[in-house]
Parts: structure tokens; sequence; C-alpha cells
């Protein structure tokens, strides 16, 4: 095991708890952007406040570190600006709902949170061929929960427009590989993950608007 992972058991108990980030896209879904962002943001101050002080402060440090401690990496327990998981999940989801077209926002925060669970359990269980600091297997695991993830977006949208279910599959390729490159380059995968796919899909968009097609738009 590698200095910084922690066990197999934690992993999943870790990866259950970034599940419940699923409510962020599904609240995005029934709603706006100012009614997302007027919930996320005061979250994502709450969160940061005990991620900080739980460094700092010995109460927060105390009940932190018993009920989670086991949970964090070894990178996250050292004192200084080092954020934790939570941290920069609501990071990303300020970022990416703000800036994004909300089709492009939920799927990739939907993927961000599922097909990065995919890969670390799989890669963690399963991943015997070295791709950078990951493996084969849990990037193939990302990409295919991820396509998996664009089908059934493309079923439930009001229409089913063939680019952005072609174009969504592919660019699932280019996020699985920025999902295993991501330490190489120290970019946090929760940030390159969702920012990935929404500019890729962006870029795209360019090539169905000139098919006389569009997919922005479709929520």
């Amino acid at each position: 095991m590698k200095s910084n992972q922690i066990s197999y058991k934690q992993e999943l108990l870790r990866k259950t708890i970034h599940l419940c980030s699923l409510t962020l896209p599904i609240l995005y879904y029934y709603t706006d952007k100012q009614t997302t962002l007027s919930f996320i943001i005061p979250l994502f101050f709450i969160i940061l406040f005990v991620d900080i002080f739980s460094k700092k402060g010995r109460i927060l440090h105390n009940f932190v570190f018993k009920y989670f401690g086991s949970m964090l990496r070894e990178h996250e327990k050292k004192d200084g600006f080092v954020l934790n998981g939570a941290s920069w999940v609501l990071i990303s989801a300020v970022l990416v709902f703000a800036i994004f077209p909300k089709i492009l926002a939920i799927t990739s925060f939907v993927i961000l949170i599922v097909s990065d669970l995919s890969a670390a359990l799989i890669g963690r269980r399963f991943g015997k061929h070295p791709l950078f600091d990951k493996s084969w297997e849990g990037t193939g695991a990302f990409f295919v929960s991820a396509s998996l993830i664009i089908v059934l977006i493309w079923s439930i949208l009001p229409e089913r427009n063939m680019y952005f279910l072609y174009f969504g599959i592919f660019t699932s390729i280019i996020t699985a590989f920025t999902e295993a490159v991501s330490k190489v380059i120290k970019v946090d995968d929760n940030i390159s993950i969702p920012t990935s796919f929404c500019i890729t899909m962006l870029i795209l968009e360019e090539i169905a608007i000139k098919q006389g097609s569009s997919f922005l738009n479709l929520m």
C-alpha cells in the first residue's frame, strides 16, 4: 500500500460518503443556478472552516479525527493549508455550477462523483497494469461508468440529441485519462474531472452548431 493510501474498507466508506454529493447536481436539476449556489456557497464556507480549523483548534481537531480520521489521506492530516476531499468537492461545485451551462455542470459533476468512485474501487481491488500513478483497470471503470451516465442523462432529456450522446461518450475517454494524470500534473481531480469534461464538450458544441444542432440548451 502506498504511504498516502488508506485501507480498502476506509476507501469504500470514504466514497460512500462522497456519494452524498450527488444531492448537489440533483438540486441543480430541479432548481436554477442562483438557488443552487445560494445553498452551496454557505455550505462550502462551513466545510472550509471545519477543514482548516480542525488542524488548528483542539475541539474541532478531536471531533474530526475521532470520527473521520481513518478516512483521511496522510496529506490531508498535515498542518497548513491542505484541504481535504470534501472541501475540494465543494470548490468544484461552486466553480462548475457558476461557470458552465447547466447540462454540462450537472453531467460533469455526476461523473465526478460516480466515475471517480468506480475508478478508485476497481483500481484498488483489480488494478494490475499501471497508468501514470493509477491503473488501466481503474481508468477503464471510469470510462465505462461515465459513458453509462451520459446514456442515462441523454435518455431523460426532453430532446434526445445524438450529438450530446456521441460527444459525451467521446469526452468520457478524455475525462478518464484526465483523472488518471491529475496527480502527475498536480491538479486535484475534483477540479480536473468536471472542468476537462465541460471544456471539451464546449469545444465539441461548435461542431454540433455547424451541423445545425446544439445540446447546451437541453436543460
